[in-house]
């Protein structure tokens, strides 16, 4: 693999690093500003920490326009002004309404960088290494959500009461390094020719990133599938049905596994299986590291067995592991063995849809309208999320939630929309391994 390629995509993908960093650093802000601001718990969970997630679903939606119109390298320049912002805005906010507001400009940064990134990456990227290269936006969402506990454990305690304001303005670092290094990349030849209509630098850019002899020849190819290419660059048409419907249900079913019910609920679900308060702490940490270490794996085998094959071995994995855990509560077996079973899940998801979602998503849309297919992929996920995320204390409220005494039918559910899914991949999903993005563009319009 080509160092300087590999170079710019980790450059490109360290805005995953930021995702998985402000989304989770919160946890180690919640008690004290519900402590310090008194909020009801309505306005706590709908503003103050609900705001980044709805940030993040509006910048998700919208991300394909500014990719667009002022590039994906701009975008992404931007993504990390609007990190930065936001930590330093959350850590000194007065107030609850102005913490909100900025946790909400770093939700937009969120929801654009998982657009922005993965498009960018796959553009810039060989064929036979495509998807490692983008699948490293997964692995630094999954890393910048380790490092987001592991300092919230550390800044614990370093300034009493203020704690909390550390523990998120931190967060100005890595931003303002990351913001510094995009300037150093160059745009996205595809966007330069399809958007910009610039030849001359599209072609420096890809000699830049390879050889001449090899620009010269992708440069005629990203030509011949523009003059090709349908002439509307309307998403919503029936030339791009194939395409909007693989990606929506990708999206739908990765969160239909009950990934985010599992993370964002780990120590509640433990607890209920009769861990201690602090055992199911720790053993959340085990699931951070289980996720870490398979989503390396993932990205390791994403171009040598395909995302088709990782998908099928990631639906078994969630078909199997869900339904063990529902059998666990429902038989009351021991929470050592729920656990297990939890790691299981967490390494069926790493292996399988975490590799694959943001590469398979930014591979399928034609060059006209890749951002705004992105958009429409990762926009179907991030509503999803918030759904799901929004829905689960009416079935695990301690008082009044429907499966408050045993969330056992909650995991079946979990399982049986990943027989659903592993029928999909079986025999819906196509297989993207090793083929240009141009010639994706002819299968899907042949297809």
């Amino acid at each position: 693999m080509d160092k300087k390629i590999f170079g710019i995509s980790i450059t490109a993908a360290l805005a995953g690093f930021l995702f998985g960093f402000d989304t989770v650093v919160i946890s180690g802000a919640n008690l004290p500003i519900k402590e310090l601001w008194n909020t009801s718990p309505w306005f706590h969970g709908t503003f103050i920490m609900s705001m980044a997630l709805w940030g993040t679903v509006v910048g998700s939606i919208f991300g394909g326009i500014p990719c667009d119109y002022f590039g994906r390298k701009k975008t992404l320049f931007w993504i990390g002004v609007l990190y930065f912002i936001s930590a330093m805005g959350s850590a000194v906010s007065p107030d609850p309404y102005i913490f909100s507001f900025f946790r909400f400009i770093g939700g937009l940064g969120v929801g654009a960088s998982s657009v922005a990134a993965p498009i960018y990456i796959s553009e810039i990227s060989a064929s036979k290494y495509r998807g490692r290269l983008t699948a490293m936006y997964q692995f630094n969402i999954v890393f910048g959500i380790f490092l987001a506990f592991i300092s919230n454990y550390l800044l614990k305690g370093f300034d009493g009461a203020n704690d909390w304001r550390w523990m998120l303005g931190v967060e100005c670092i890595p931003a303002l390094i990351y913001t510094l290094l995009v300037i150093r990349i160059p745009n996205s030849p595809r966007w330069l020719v399809t958007r910009k209509n610039d030849e001359a630098q599209a072609l420096k850019t890809m000699e830049f990133l390879s050889s001449k002899e090899h620009a010269i020849e992708k440069l005629q190819e990203i030509k011949d599938a523009m003059a090709a290419s349908l002439s509307t660059e309307r998403l919503f048409t029936k030339a791009y049905s194939r395409p909007l419907m693989l990606a929506f249900l990708l999206a739908f079913f990765n969160q239909l596994s009950g990934i985010n019910f599992v993370l964002y609920y780990a120590p509640e679900i433990l607890e209920r299986a009769g861990l201690a308060a602090k055992e199911s702490l720790f053993s959340s940490i085990s699931i951070g590291i289980v996720n870490l270490i398979f989503t390396l794996v993932g990205i390791r085998l994403i171009d040598h067995l395909g995302r088709k094959q990782l998908m099928k071995i990631g639906s078994i994995g969630y078909i199997l592991s869900l339904a063990l855990v529902a059998w666990c509560f429902y038989s009351g077996a021991s929470s050592t063995l729920l656990l297990i079973f939890i790691l299981v899940f967490i390494a069926s998801h790493a292996i399988g849809q975490g590799a694959v979602i943001w590469v398979f998503i930014s591979e399928i849309f034609p060059n006209k309208v890749r951002a705004y297919g992105q958009s429409w992929g990762t926009g179907t996920h991030w509503v999803f999320a918030a759904l799901i995320t929004l829905v689960t204390p009416i079935f695990l409220d301690a008082d009044k939630g429907i499966f408050r005494d045993n969330p056992w039918p909650i995991f079946l559910f979990f399982s049986l929309m990943m027989v659903l899914q592993l029928l999909w991949v079986l025999f819906i999903m196509p297989e993207t391994k090793g083929v240009s993005l141009e010639e994706l563009e002819k299968r899907m319009r042949r297809d």
